[in-house]
């Protein structure tokens, strides 16, 4: 139950998030359930960072801003880490950030229930490490892969969803703020992290690689198989928890529960992540997927949804791609999904251009821009603002002029720019989907690989906006052509040139990470 004398709840934070109740709270700030009022009172998650935290930290805005931005970029990466959509700094200067809202079970209560059977075991393991390798492989930050590093692997940290495609599915939570926070050098013996799942050298705060991790993660295993700790400190307390991380032995799986009788490769390679030297432990978290990979072979039953999941985005069949189409219930998740399968295609050039187009067919459909751009370019607003904007002639021919800018502080506004002509059969559908469904997709293509979709951006359009396109759409079908489509274009296009330093103005002025409040307007 939320606390009636929270002050937070009620509020309206940065005219858009509406928070509801108190769902979480930890060392490094609070959480709480929102509606997103732009949206249409879309559920979201607002995690605000600690008071305690923000007075020990220098250039807090901008390190939380970074935090963030790290943040998105992995959901945008990986399906097993939380998304985060949006982040700011609110009235009293404290820094939070938007996150996707799931609803689902911590791993510490499915372990309190019980310990994990063997092939529920290996499919969560699995795609918590899909998760943890993703991260380590790095994301651009100032025109540089850096490697992301937990810090705080736990189950606390670990939510485990019930997805309609995929069953259960995990998504790490709270990535990256160790990291980042520990990155300036008078915070470099800074501890911080949970005493019970952290590795010798972060005890000793010494600079840590994706061994840290590892360490952490065999911990987690240990605990997800036995329901029991590997290693146990007299006291919880810093010292108790630094004598047994650096001297302690861990306990074997067979004193932790008799009856427990596991694969010796899978007790070996657990007891391997407990090592007390990095160098010892497996050195990479791929080095645990391929040994796990076996043994999901082996014991896993059903679907191995691990296995599925790491391979759906680049060899699915091309019957299941019909089969999730063809589907009226898919979700936005889904939908993302087959995005990313698409290919550029073959009547279409090889060059920087913007095209419509729908995604799906039968009773599932979406609409989507298809860009290509270099790759540099992409991956510079692979995290970013987004503002669209619609612009309406009647005449002397029915055209609609689809703005999308997608803008970053570093890189500045690109702007992509469509014409649907709304007395073609294509332009009136495309409208008419995005006043219904009230969203569309980005599809990025690389000049430098042309074939394949390497980024999907995801954009919403508020309630009263989608009236409006479906009220132009339904206008169009009456309206007669009295001139050329090429006069239209261009009023658009003088329209355009005009509301421009509006737009980049807002966008520069803003925030927001996510989208911002979209305008329509109509050329008469």
């Amino acid at each position: 139950m939320a606390d009636p004398k929270d002050p937070n709840i009620g509020r309206l934070l940065d005219s858009r998030y509406q928070l509801m109740e108190l769902i979480g709270t930890g060392a490094m700030g609070r959480v709480y359930r929102a509606n997103d009022t732009l949206l249409g009172g879309v559920p979201v998650a607002v995690k605000f960072l600690s008071l305690g935290i923000q007075n020990q930290k220098l250039r807090l805005r901008e390190r939380f801003e970074q935090e963030a931005r790290t943040c998105a970029l992995l959901g945008q990466k990986s399906l097993h880490i939380v998304r985060v959509t949006d982040f700011g700094v609110d009235e009293n200067s404290t820094p939070f950030y938007v996150m996707e809202y799931l609803q689902g079970e911590s791993l510490s209560d499915v372990i309190r229930a019980q310990a994990l059977p063997l092939p529920k075991f290996l499919s969560l393991a699995r795609q918590i490490c899909l998760g943890l390798q993703c991260a380590h492989q790095g994301i651009p930050v100032e025109g540089q892969i850096c490697s992301i590093i937990h810090r705080d692997i736990k189950p606390s940290n670990i939510l485990v969803i019930q997805d309609p495609s995929l069953g259960q599915l995990v998504k790490i939570l709270d990535f990256g703020i160790a990291k980042l926070r520990q990155a300036d050098s008078d915070q470099t013996n800074y501890y911080l992290g949970t005493l019970a799942y952290s590795s010798p050298e972060q005890m000793e705060g010494k600079e840590l690689d994706n061994r840290s991790d590892i360490y952490s993660l065999g911990v987690l295993m240990f605990e997800m198989l036995t329901g029991k700790m590997p290693l146990q400190a007299e006291t919880h307390s810093f010292g108790g928890w630094y004598k047994v991380h650096h001297f302690q032995k861990p306990r074997s799986f067979d004193s932790a529960n008799p009856d427990l009788k596991l694969p010796k490769a899978l007790e070996s390679l657990i007891m391997s992540c407990l090592a007390k030297t990095p160098s010892e432990r497996p050195q990479s978290v791929a080095q645990i997927l391929k040994a796990l990979e076996p043994l999901d072979q082996r014991f896993s039953t059903g679907r191995q949804i691990g296995q599925r999941i790491g391979s759906k985005l680049s060899e699915i069949s091309q019957g299941h791609q019909a089969k999730l189409l063809n589907t009226p219930s898919a979700s936005p998740e889904e939908m993302e999904r087959l995005a990313r399968m698409q290919t550029w295609p073959t009547d279409k050039p090889q060059a920087e251009i913007v095209f419509a187009n729908t995604l799906g067919n039968g009773k599932q459909k979406l609409a989507t821009l298809w860009v290509m751009l270099k790759k540099p370019d992409i991956q510079r607003r692979m995290v970013c603002k987004r503002y669209n904007q619609f612009l309406f002639s009647m005449s002397p021919h029915p055209m609609l002029l689809w703005i999308t800018a997608l803008y970053t502080r570093e890189a500045g506004a690109k702007w992509l720019r469509c014409y649907l002509d709304m007395k073609n059969p294509q332009g009136e559908e495309i409208t008419k989907l995005l006043g219904e469904t009230g969203r569309y997709l980005v599809l990025l293509f690389p000049l430098e690989e042309p074939k394949r979709c390497i980024h999907v951006l995801s954009v919403n359009i508020a309630p009263s906006q989608c009236q409006l396109l479906q009220q132009w759409s339904q206008t169009s079908q009456a309206l007669i052509s009295t001139g050329s489509p090429k006069i239209s274009k261009e009023l658009l296009h003088n329209q355009f040139e005009r509301i421009k330093p509006q737009i980049l103005m807002k966008l520069e002025s803003s925030s927001s990470l996510g989208q911002l409040d979209d305008k329509f307007e109509k050329q008469s």
